[in-house]
């Protein structure tokens, strides 16, 4: 039961960065490369969870979140600039992960299907894809933000951890189902080779499993919990090596499933829907349970991002609304009662509509895409400065030669990756 415990807020950040694009991400790159560069996600999980447990480093020895320590030592342009991202980031991630519930909600339960309307008696709203993805969306959204309110930062964690083992289970069940060459697993997980034009796809299939802004949030989580010493610091490490473990797993799994399903179109929760029937049509008898199963996988895995971004972004703006003096003072964690955290809240859940309804699918995954692909290299950069300075965490807690060596290699690889993601998504 401790061990469960200690694992919980890096399931949750686990499970917030995993969204239909990074699945989408990690079946195209199957799909054209196959199992050959499954040591790719091994290496990029590894990755992420050196740039998190920098950052709960910096948090247990200095007592203040990265992000206070960005602003308190790096000055303002990086307070406004980063506020100014925050806002542009959260309004592109909610409205496509919005978009991306109501495509799988569409997939699994069609509204068209249960003649909701007609026994209404609205004979004047036809039920159609388009339809479902705004009204499936809507619901998911404000259905976060009434687990959220109702029952605070412990009932989200329970809900999160039934998401993340329904996603989980779905996911690596239906990549055992597809029975993969073990003589190709083993050699794409333990020899680390790109084979020809899969450079691209490679990088981005590493710095796409885990998450970007949400990482930030692993800090909040940790308060919650009452981590606050770097005694706990152990703790912190276990928590993210298993959280990141299951996120490689995860990954793999995806790859597997993309690199037996061959070449798909689609982009985001489409392809998910498009994965699934590949499923059905290539298991035979076991085809239906099989996608049903992937189908309430990508559901858990699409909902419990929404759900992780819901909670967690507005401790980052309220973080941000302290420090500009426009907080109650100096306070050891972010009031989620406090105005600051409960208008963002409702702003994060509200406000995309707008761009759930006026703009579609794709456009909203094409510069989020962009946006969120900045962010893994700002954040390694962060993390040389602040942790490499004795002065702030102690000689003790300073990064190591190892350490340091990791995040430059982080900084170069995923700035790598961020540019190809840009060049790609604007091509």
């Amino acid at each position: 039961m401790k061990f469960v415990q200690w694992i919980g807020p890096g399931m949750l950040v686990a499970a917030t960065g995993v969204g239909a694009g990074d699945l989408a991400t990690a079946s195209f790159t199957g799909s054209e490369l196959g199992l050959a560069v499954l040591w790719g996600v091994v290496l990029g999980a590894f990755l992420k969870f050196v740039l998190n447990e920098g950052l709960a480093r910096w948090q247990l020895a200095t007592g203040s979140t990265l992000l206070e320590g960005a602003v308190a030592h790096l000055g303002a342009a990086v307070r406004w600039g980063f506020l100014i991202y925050l806002v542009a980031w959260s309004f592109l991630v909610a409205a496509a992960l919005m978009s991306a519930m109501g495509v799988v909600c569409h997939a699994v339960l069609p509204l068209s299907s249960l003649s909701l309307w007609e026994r209404a008696g609205v004979r004047a709203f036809a039920a159609t894809p388009q339809s479902d993805k705004i009204v499936y969306g809507i619901a998911h959204s404000l259905l976060a933000v009434v687990l959220i309110k109702l029952g605070g930062y412990p009932l989200f964690e329970r809900v999160m951890r039934v998401c993340i083992a329904a996603m989980f289970v779905a996911v690596v069940v239906t990549a055992v189902a597809l029975r993969p060459p073990v003589g190709e697993l083993f050699a794409g997980l333990f020899i680390p080779i790109i084979p020809r034009g899969g450079v691209s796809w490679t990088l981005a299939l590493m710095g796409g499993i885990g998450g970007t802004v949400t990482v930030l949030c692993y800090g909040y989580w940790i308060r919650e919990e009452g981590r606050q010493s770097t005694d706990q610091l152990g703790v912190c490490r276990i928590d993210l090596a298993t959280a990141y473990v299951m996120t490689a797993l995860f990954g793999l799994s995806m790859v597997v499933i993309g690199a037996s399903l061959g070449p798909m179109e689609g982009g985001g929760a489409t392809l998910m829907v498009r994965i699934a029937e590949r499923l059905q049509e290539t298991l035979g008898a076991a085809g239906p349970a099989v996608k049903w199963a992937f189908l309430i996988g990508a559901w858990a895995a699409v909902f419990s991002s929404l759900l992780g971004v819901w909670q967690a972004t507005p401790y980052l703006f309220a973080d941000l609304w302290r420090q500009m003096g426009r907080g109650t003072g100096d306070v050891p964690s972010v009031d989620t009662r406090s105005l600051p955290y409960q208008a963002y809240l409702y702003a994060i859940a509200v406000v995309p509509i707008i761009g759930l309804i006026a703009v579609e699918f794709r456009s909203i995954q094409k510069v989020n895409a962009i946006v969120g692909a900045l962010f893994i290299p700002m954040l390694a950069a962060a993390l040389l400065y602040l942790n490499g300075t004795p002065r702030w965490v102690g000689q003790q807690h300073r990064n190591s030669p190892v350490t340091t060596a990791i995040l430059v290699g982080a900084l170069l690889l995923f700035a790598a990756a961020g540019a190809l993601e840009i060049r790609d998504t604007l091509m």
